[in-house]
């Protein structure tokens, strides 16, 4: 059994601690993949704190990018020395999976954020002879060497620092695929996006790309809001100082927002979004509040044509979706570098000390 270096986190609330453990051989839908860097994200602080059901003591990490070491008997289309991109994993049979919406698998929840092994029930990690919990995203690559689900690989150009894509795997191809995927601005469209963070200016950066001629970024911290107006942004909303329906309807002469990304996870924002929409506008709800969270909306207001959508990982086909992120930042018209921060995997608990206190928008730890 090959042994590594990880972080694991030993119950909610603990900090993340550095030690050994052992992977079980990779089965032959598997891969053995060296990690290089691996970027943190809040679904994995909010793990991390017990916040989810996922089975502490575990192995956290699912933006992970490496180097293949070794392949299953069955897997195909990667090889040793490939430089990939590890994301979500997928079951592959089932209706959304074939549809190629990979995001909405039938079993996307215990395969990847809750389950903690594979679909069998094995363990992927072990420790002292006891199991952890494991295979988050398919990966769990907080750790030097990552048993990695063969649909969480894909392949990319290794002339791209894999230190600068990592964040492909989760936040970025969310931010994007809400823009790309779901809302797909139209020439002359209002474009808004609720939370200056890595998802919401990796929206910023999308919309760039696309026909709309007004994008909107609304926060509270004045250094973001001018950071997405460098990367897109044609206007910016301080909620610190100005109500946000109000501030959205002023700048659209009250014709309301066409689309919306809602990357905060906080009810009382997303019923903003909402009385801010066009008619026929469409809010995307990207950010998880915790489980059972509900908000009310003015049913009556919803019936020109609004609506509110869910979002998982901007509804991608990853093998496809990453590639083409990874082009575009190697021909400069995607910044993402502008995000990211840069740690040693030994520094993980400072990265997230930085990534709470808002001083790192995406850390990214390196190997």
């Amino acid at each position: 059994m090959p042994t590594t270096r990880a972080a694991v986190v030993e119950s909610g609330g603990a900090p993340f601690i550095l030690t050994d453990v052992e992977l079980d051989e990779p089965r032959p839908h598997e891969a053995l993949v060296r990690i290089r860097a691996a970027g943190l994200c809040h679904t994995d602080l909010g793990v991390a704190a017990g916040a989810l059901p996922f089975p502490l003591p575990g192995v956290l990490g699912h933006e992970g990018a490496g180097v293949v070491e070794v392949v299953g008997s069955a897997v195909t289309g990667i090889a040793p020395g490939d430089h990939v991109v590890l994301s979500f994993t997928s079951c592959g049979g089932c209706r959304n999976c074939r549809d190629g919406h990979p995001a909405y698998c039938a079993d996307w929840l215990p395969l990847n954020l809750i389950g903690g092994r594979r679909s069998d029930g094995s363990d992927t990690i072990i420790r002292d002879g006891a199991a952890l919990g494991g295979h988050f995203f398919g990966q769990s690559s907080f750790a030097h060497l990552a048993l990695v689900e063969e649909r969480s690989v894909v392949k990319v150009d290794p002339d791209v620092p894999l230190e600068l894509i990592a964040p492909l795997g989760c936040g970025v191809q969310t931010g994007v695929g809400a823009v790309w995927n779901v809302l797909r601005p139209e020439a002359g469209s209002t474009l808004v996006v609720l939370g200056a963070g890595a998802v919401g200016l990796s929206s910023v950066m999308a919309a760039a790309l696309t026909p709309a001629t007004t994008i909107i970024a609304v926060d509270r911290v004045p250094e973001r809001l001018a950071l997405a107006c460098e990367l897109g942004a044609t206007h910016t909303v301080n909620t610190a100082e100005a109500d946000l329906t109000e501030a959205v309807l002023d700048l659209t002469d009250h014709h309301g927002a066409d689309g919306i990304v809602e990357t905060t996870g906080n009810i009382a924002v997303i019923r903003k979004g909402v009385d801010a929409l066009a008619s026929r506008g469409t809010l995307a709800v990207v950010g998880a509040p915790p489980f059972g969270t509900e908000v009310s909306l003015d049913v009556n207001a919803m019936i020109p044509g609004r609506k509110v959508v869910g979002l998982t990982l901007g509804d991608t086909e990853t093998q496809t979706f990453i590639p083409a992120l990874v082009r575009l930042i190697r021909d400069g018209r995607l910044p993402l570098h502008r995000l990211i921060s840069h740690y040693p995997f030994a520094d993980i608990d400072q990265a997230v000390r930085d990534m709470t206190a808002g001083k790192a928008i995406k850390p990214v730890l390196t190997f």
